[in-house]
């Protein structure tokens, strides 16, 4: 514990304040640094930081090329692949690189909430039923598949439009889509740009959400914190809200697999050195990079379109025990 502590205490006197939730580690603290790295944290926050290897994942992101002004991580930080949880970096279009190890292996995980128009005290007695309703109807849990299936075609219109198109599949309304990042679309996708192997993976892994650290979650509004912002978006105190966190599945994982593979293969070619083999890029120009930009964007495509089938089986576990309306997108 000793040595522990001695060994915090020396990386602690490397970090700089910067303000009261803002903390720097200066570009001169490694050689290979190209901008400082920041992390937003409360104070009592930083030992636990220290305990794991976040902030050196931190430094490293601050050496690729044509990385812009900071290396940053939010409150969330700990130890990710490559880079830490919490990370985020900003790279220059044509002098900066693409890491699949930065975007990850769940590509476009995200969270989606839906408000209902119901009061937790006035529906308490009906919630475990329908919890066990949400339960009947999403899949979940490692590898398995859905009872609604899609051919090879559906899957590639799917991963070319997104929520959209699963909503032209007739899975949703056109108002979900509103409030949608980027309209639950992203481009360009190129559904060629995937393995046949990650292609395999998804065909029936829409509507599912996996395991890990996902799920599906009946809440209630315990408090307002901004009265103007809640009234826009629909919330109100005491009211039953679902979020459903899921992302790409195996689809997406599989994607990123094979391009870090490929891209571990292509650096020497680009004269691209990295301090850890999670953080394997290339130029973004480079055609190895916008292969990997259009296989990203249609897995980022299957994660939105993943949710909108979670979000119409959802709804379908409400109307088996509610009249009234379906929730809503928030």
């Amino acid at each position: 514990m000793e040595r522990h502590n001695r060994r915090l205490e020396v990386e602690r006197r490397s970090i700089r304040r910067v303000s009261e939730w803002l903390w720097e580690i200066p570009a001169g603290f490694r050689a290979d640094m190209r901008v400082p790295a920041r992390f937003y944290a409360s104070e009592a926050m930083l030992e636990q930081i220290l305990a794991d290897r976040s902030l050196e994942q931190l430094v490293n992101v601050a050496t690729l090329p044509g990385i812009r002004s900071y290396a940053l991580a939010m409150p969330d930080i700990h130890e990710g692949y490559g880079f830490p949880i919490g990370g985020v970096a900003a790279f220059d279009l044509d002098e900066g690189i693409i890491s699949p190890g930065g975007i990850g292996y769940d590509i476009n995980c995200g969270v989606r909430l839906l408000r209902s128009t119901e009061r937790f005290a006035e529906v308490r007695g009906r919630i475990p039923a329908l919890a066990r309703e949400i339960y009947l109807q999403v899949p979940s849990g490692v590898g398995h598949g859905n009872r609604i299936t899609f051919t090879p075609a559906q899957l590639d219109a799917i991963l070319r439009g997104g929520a959209p198109e699963m909503v032209g599949f007739g899975y949703g309304s056109a108002a979900d889509l509103v409030r949608l990042e980027s309209g639950g679309v992203l481009d360009p996708a190129d559904p060629a740009a995937l393995s046949t192997h990650a292609r395999q993976r998804g065909l029936d892994q829409l509507g599912t959400m996996g395991a890990g650290n996902h799920f599906v979650e009946i809440d209630r509004v315990s408090t307002i914190f901004d009265p103007a912002a809640a009234e826009r978006m629909g919330l109100f105190r005491g009211q039953v809200v679902f979020q459903i966190h899921t992302g790409s599945r195996g689809l997406g994982h599989q994607v990123a697999t094979d391009y870090i593979r490929r891209m571990n293969l292509a650096m020497p070619g680009y004269g691209i050195r990295v301090p850890d083999r999670e953080l394997a890029c290339v130029p973004f120009r480079s055609p190895e990079g916008q292969e990997y930009f259009r296989a990203m964007s249609a897995a980022a495509n299957f994660a939105w379109a993943n949710r909108q089938l979670i979000t119409w089986e959802l709804r379908k576990a409400w109307a088996t025990l509610f009249s009234s309306p379906p929730p809503e997108v928030v």
